[in-house]
């Protein structure tokens, strides 16, 4: 099986994938008993479908029964800068790195079936592939694998790319190694920068996060409203947060991605906030159509855009924020709100006994409520 390796290996690289390892299709009994209480204590906030699939995720044989060795791709998405640098422009959005471009599980998976494909033809047997869309843990596996480690803020490092690959994984009913690999050595040591730099401290220990805190999760998974206590630590970030993956020291190793499709869009690297606000439902479809942000809908998005304006003490956006105050979206109605009140007591006073007499939903009724006590108590 030797031969058959290396010349897998060497297929994954031709398709431009940047890191490879295999593994017997198993996850620790440790990596299990992390999820089993991530979900008990409830840390995965709405994520539901984690619960409803916490016994097909707690081993891969649970999801295929046949499934014998696991490969895992890693792919390359190094940022062509810190994007710890972007949080000082306050007046345009922060984008996470991942997002920028296209839809990385469409361009990963493509990858991955053309070389499971291959690999099928050469052991006559069967293969699946997964891209995060699937309940399987592919980062306990990279680690089986010798990719990287898991590191303090639970997610993958690679003294080779840092904190940025992406991750896909090819299960065959086919043995490969006579013997599983020897995971991969933490190499965090006493290093706690990644739990130390989190705007929102979400991590309750090292390799202990509570999503319910995290801004990745505030901004992309919670489908209500940001809690007042996290919108002032949110900044500009208007998609998912990259800080605990960007302070990792293990950077310094990290290299550019060079596939087009990770490399940042111009549109998306610095954009306006002024612009963003007034996009439309087709507005918003269009400009994400292949991107993962699109997932999220445009209500959604525009209520993390006004988080950031109400954060930029930037006046010159109280127009823009006056006017999503009669969106027909309550998610938009109550940002809006709390933008107002963070941008200008004197508009919001103004506009708050204009408009309380008419709006008849309690929560942006609160939201006015709660913004004004906040105001006068200053």
């Amino acid at each position: 099986m030797s031969n058959l390796i290396e010349s897998i290996k060497a297929r994954s690289y031709k398709l431009g994938f940047d890191d490879i390892g295999f593994c017997k299709a198993t996850i620790s009994k440790s990596a299990s008993r992390h999820l089993k209480e991530f979900i008990y204590e409830g840390r995965h906030g709405s994520m539901q479908w984690i619960a409803d699939t916490i016994e097909r995720r707690s081993h891969p044989k649970n999801m295929w029964k046949e499934a014998k060795t696991a490969i895992i791709l890693g792919s390359n998405y190094g940022p062509q800068i810190n994007p710890l640098n972007k949080l000082k422009y306050k007046s345009y959005g922060n984008i996470s790195i991942y997002a920028q471009n296209k839809d990385y599980h469409r361009v990963i998976k493509g990858k991955l079936k053309n070389l499971a494909g291959w690999i099928s033809a050469q052991t006559r047997g069967e293969v699946k592939v997964f891209v995060d869309t699937a309940p399987l843990m592919e980062k306990p596996l990279a680690e089986a694998a010798g990719i990287g480690w898991i590191g303090k803020h639970t997610n993958l490092v690679s003294t080779n790319f840092g904190s940025w690959l992406f991750l896909g994984v090819i299960l065959l009913d086919t043995n490969l190694l006579k013997v599983n690999n020897k995971p991969y050595k933490n190499q965090c040591g006493t290093c706690s920068k990644c739990i130390d730099i989190c705007p929102t401290d979400a991590f309750i220990n090292p390799y202990k996060l509570d999503a319910r805190k995290c801004i990745s999760y505030l901004t992309i998974e919670n489908k209500s409203h940001i809690p007042r206590k996290f919108r002032k630590h949110i900044e500009n970030r208007i998609y998912g947060c990259d800080d605990c993956l960007a302070v990792c020291p293990w950077n310094k190793f990290a290299k550019k991605s060079k596939n087009i499709s990770f490399i940042p869009r111009e549109d998306l690297k610095k954009p306006d906030l002024e612009k963003l606000s007034d996009l439309s439902d087709l507005d918003f479809r269009s400009l994400f159509s292949g991107s993962p942000i699109k997932r999220i809908g445009r209500n959604q998005f525009i209520r993390n855009v006004l988080i950031a304006i109400g954060n930029s003490s930037n006046k010159s956006l109280i127009t823009s924020v006056k006017s999503l105050l009669d969106d027909n979206s309550i998610l938009v109605r109550v940002a809006s709100v709390w933008a107002l009140g963070k941008l200008s007591k004197k508009s919001f006073l103004y506009e708050f006994d204009n408009r309380m007499m008419y709006e008849k939903n309690n929560e942006v009724i609160n939201e006015w409520l709660e913004s004004k006590e906040e105001l006068n108590s200053k």
